[in-house]
């Protein structure tokens, strides 16, 4: 620990504390400057300064230091709806983290890299386990919660920092590293940028951390908009923290520069304070940097100063008396206050989706015997960044705490198979390796029995029967030797492919032919050949237990059978995997099926990181749950909302769509135009957004809106109320949209404003107050780069869902009358209207340029005033092709045409202003500039 002498102005606690920061950082040698520019700043003894690590992830508990209290997914907790809880979960997370803080400061920070804030508009994303869901506005509420709790509440010191993640754009895996999100202006500011604005401005989060991918064609941790909206505009006075391997990825994978020094240099005067990446390359860059007069140390000691104020105010540089935090000791780990905020949390995220005739709550007493079905209610997984889980309860043993074992059977659905070599004739078995603990696979006269896992898109788990362990590779042995699926590389996925003669073959994670190896032992290995399957070895696949007909008959002698289906967080979808598509395994779906027909008190519980196109299930099943995976009390939880212990009011942080069929591409950024979320998103859906049931009912009451009229500077307050009409007490969450009326602009469908979770006993009536400014209801407006308020009726929606509207109020705006546009001023391209066939990419004269994909594309800019007739228009344009031609028409794409200029060749980036005469072009018009491919516009006038 650092020594708290007062021999250096830092040390003195009397002085204010930039003055101290800046002196520490001022006494440090340029080689310790640089070495402090790293994830792991080193100790400088001389100074008292101890070593020092940022970084430690805490998704929903501390993971990878040891044991921790876990809680469900942060998708899960986002169906919690409830900013109350939140902030104790981030409370019980902070307190840990100075745990494990005390027992090894050099290596376990107190700079927590978590809540992940990206907005979820793609179900597909493979780390939508990881977020809050696809509505700006719940997950700022949620996150801003999060941090507070995390850091506390002290005026001087924080008990933990919170670093938010990741910005911008950050909703797609594949290619993430090199891709880019285009976006335009009104879908930053209205929705990506919103989501991270209240959790700076209100949490006072104190960390950031930067995307692995470019935002228009400018890699995330270069972008602008870290040092001018996040420590500009929102005022953050933290650090920014670049993502792992990221600042080498500038050359990488985004091929931005030739070489590590410029790119380097460039994240640290964007804003980048620390670096988490290769040691030595990154202080050989900073170094070149200097040398060569591209960074100065005064760049270096701002970085730091924002690094190191950090540390001061988590209290290292003071005596711990002064610090309530620096207290905190081994009784705060793992307390029963942390186990029973975990079971609360367990029990709060689970949504009842569908209950028809009050299938559920089951009763303990009179359901008789009860047939648990799928291996997902007799597991607890843990995710990618989950802790080590002190304890587990699974679904089956909470259900036997319930009604007792003597009436619960479990089956968990899978096939048991044998495996025999077809070429070969020998059966595989398990044999154990000379020299080793391990068991190996190996052609042998005695088969193994391997039960099968189906987790849908052809990714299989196996595991031996006879020791219970995992089949897995390392890329050339194949061995039962893992006990539980986990890893960066998920290596114990197999995919069995099944051949015209019926055998199969295998395949491991990485596509890996699986043969067994002609060295005279016949040990399973996997190949680097690259052959078809079919004319590599195969397998015979005997199924010697059929794990349907095993549940069918388990759920035959029950009265109740529950049916758990969904995912394991490691398969399918995970960082750097996204989901292949949505719907349930199809082995999943004939268990349900099955199991139904044979008994038709099914229950299905659906245990998912993300949202499932399970429309049949929907249409057929008399009662769904689903929770997320939901930590050590995953079970209990389950368990007592199926048997009435605990009434279900989780809502969905996000819209079950019926197909992916209904998705635009992963990589369309929009949500206005391609129609993504509950917001802009007009078809048929499977669950809406904010939909979940409980067991009581509720009656929404007197709507009333302070004011009937109010101005964009002021507030107006809303109340409703809420009474249950049932027999028992139960939560509720009242949700507030908000709809525009007449509008410049295309507007959402509804928009969530403001949300409460409250308890409501029987019988009782509460009334819940919102408090709406009326700013709230500002959009941008691209023809004046400003938020605005648009004049005009509001309709303020008192709602169960987005589906589902109790009252509505409606509230006069005397706001503004979006004026007619300018072109007669320079007019960025980015700022249009409406588009066909462009995306956004980086100028490299500074700011964003539309570019067109595929042979032709147009903008369009609305409503504006060309007065007695425009003449010419004159744009900043860079064309790749010959032949490349700039059109403007008049009303629509192939309106009259204005003007038309031929553009010279003269590469992606050079650029140039062309000219063109105009005809015609006079009034009030919508405009469009129609581009052939190749082409980049930056911006452009009309006079």
């Amino acid at each position: 620990m650092t020594t708290h002498q007062t021999k250096y102005p830092f040390q003195d606690m009397a002085l204010e504390l930039d003055a101290r920061v800046k002196d520490l950082v001022s006494r440090l040698t340029h080689d310790e400057k640089i070495e402090s520019m790293l994830q792991y700043q080193p100790a400088v003894e001389r100074l008292g300064v101890a070593a020092y690590k940022h970084g430690t992830e805490a998704a929903h508990g501390l993971a990878w230091l040891g044991e921790a209290t876990s809680f469900p997914q942060p998708v899960g907790l986002a169906c919690t709806w409830d900013t109350e809880l939140m902030q104790q979960i981030g409370s019980v997370i902070g307190d840990e983290a100075r745990v494990f803080y005390k027992r090894n400061p050099a290596v376990n920070g107190l700079t927590l890299w978590a809540p992940t804030v990206d907005m979820e508009r793609d179900p597909r994303w493979g780390r939508n386990e990881e977020a809050y869901g696809e509505d700006p506005e719940l997950t700022a509420e949620l996150t801003t919660a999060l941090v507070k709790g995390i850091q506390g509440d002290h005026p001087k010191y924080y008990k933990a920092v919170a670093t938010l993640k990741h910005f911008l754009g950050n909703n797609n895996e594949v290619d993430r590293g090199s891709g880019s999100s285009s976006i335009d202006p009104r879908n930053m500011r209205e929705y990506y940028l919103k989501a991270f604005e209240k959790p700076f401005k209100e949490g006072g989060a104190q960390s950031m951390m930067t995307a692995y991918n470019s935002i228009n064609g400018t890699p995330a941790l270069l972008h602008p908009y870290v040092n001018e909206i996040v420590k500009g505009e929102w005022g953050m006075d933290g650090f920014i923290v670049s993502d792992a391997g990221d600042v080498m990825g500038i050359r990488n994978d985004h091929h931005y520069y030739d070489s590590h020094t410029p790119g380097t240099v460039e994240s640290v005067k964007a804003g980048i304070d620390s670096i988490t990446d290769d040691a030595e390359l990154s202080k050989q860059a900073l170094r070149e940097g200097l040398e060569q007069g591209l960074l100065t140390m005064e760049d270096i000691d701002k970085a730091l100063f924002n690094t190191f104020r950090v540390r001061f105010r988590l209290g290292e540089f003071d005596p711990e008396e002064g610090n309530p935090y620096a207290a905190i000791g081994e009784e705060s780990m793992m307390t029963d206050r942390a186990k029973a905020l975990s079971l609360r949390a367990a029990r709060e995220q689970v949504v009842l989706l569908k209950n028809d005739n009050a299938a559920l709550p089951l009763n303990k007493t009179k359901a008789g015997k009860v047939a648990v079905i799928g291996q997902l209610g007799g597991t607890v997984y843990r995710d990618w960044y989950a802790g080590t889980l002190p304890y587990r309860v699974t679904p089956v043993d909470a259900i036997r705490s319930k009604v007792g074992s003597d009436n619960v059977t479990f089956r968990d659905g899978d096939d048991r198979i044998t495996l025999t070599s077809a070429a070969s004739g020998k059966k595989i078995g398990l044999v154990r390796a000379e020299g080793s603990p391990e068991m190996v696979l190996q052609a042998t006269e005695a088969a193994e029995t391997f039960r099968v896992t189906d987790w849908g898109f052809g990714s299989y788990t196996l595991q031996a029967e006879s020791n219970g362990k995992y089949v897995t590779t390392d890329d050339e042995s194949v061995t039962a030797s893992a006990s539980e699926v986990y890893g960066w590389f998920v290596k114990e996925v197999f995919h069995l492919l099944t051949q015209p003669d019926g055998s199969v073959g295998l395949t491991t994670w990485n596509g890996k032919i699986v043969t067994a190896a002609s060295d005279g032992h016949g040990a399973l290995k996997a190949s680097q050949e690259q052959q078809a399957v079919g004319a590599a070895e195969t397998f015979q696949c005997k199924v010697v237990v059929d794990g349907i007909e095993e549940a069918v008959a388990a759920a035959k002698a029950a009265e109740t059978a529950i049916v758990f289906v969904g995912n394991n967080p490691l398969v399918n979808g995970k960082e750097e995997i996204d989901r292949p598509g949505l719907d349930l395994a199809e082995s999943q779906q004939r268990l349900i099926q099955a199991v139904y027909e044979a008994n038709p008190n099914t229950v299905v519980v659906i245990v998912g990181s993300y949202p499932f196109a399970c429309n049949w299930v929907q249409e057929n099943i008399p009662a769904i749950l689903y929770t997320s995976h939901a930590g050590q009390e995953l079970g209990n939880a389950v368990a007592d909302v199926l048997y009435g212990d605990y009434a279900p009011a989780g809502r969905l942080n996000m819209t079950w769509v019926q197909s992916e069929d209904q998705l635009p591409d992963i990589k369309d950024y929009d949500i206005i135009q391609s129609g993504r979320t509950y917001q802009y998103f007009e078809g048929n859906v499977l669950y809406p957004f904010g939909h979940g049931l409980t067991y009581a009912p509720f009656k929404y009451s007197n709507l009333q809106v302070s004011s009937a009229e109010a101005g964009p500077d002021e507030q107006v307050t809303i109340s409703v109320d809420v009474t249950s009409t049932g027999s028992i007490g139960s939560d509720e969450v009242v949700q507030l949209y908000v709809r525009a009326g007449k509008s410049r602009v295309k507007r959402p469908l509804k928009t969530l404003k403001a949300f409460r979770r409250l308890h409501v006993a029987a019988g009782a009536t509460a009334t819940v107050r919102f408090d709406l400014p009326v700013q709230e209801l500002a959009i941008w407006d691209v023809t004046r780069d400003r938020y605005v308020v648009e004049e005009g009726i509001y309709s303020i929606m008192v709602a169960k869902s987005s589906s589902d509207v109790q009252l509505v109020a409606d509230l006069k705006v005397q706001g503004e009358t979006i004026p007619e546009r300018n072109l007669g001023i320079p007019t960025r391209a980015e700022n249009y209207d409406a588009y066909r066939n462009v995306e956004l990419d980086e100028c490299k004269e500074g700011g964003t340029a539309v570019r067109v994909i595929g042979d032709q594309a147009w903008i369009a800019f609305k409503d504006a005033n060309l007065g007695g007739g425009a003449s010419v228009i004159k744009a900043r344009i860079s064309a790749e092709q010959p032949g490349a031609v700039l059109e403007v028409r008049l009303g629509a794409p192939d309106g009259t045409l204005a003007g038309r200029a031929e553009l010279k060749p003269s590469g992606a980036q050079h650029w140039s202003t062309v000219k063109a005469d105009l005809t015609a072009a006079a009034g009030v018009q919508d405009v469009y500039l129609l581009m052939s491919a190749g082409v980049r516009v930056r911006h452009f006038e009309i006079r």
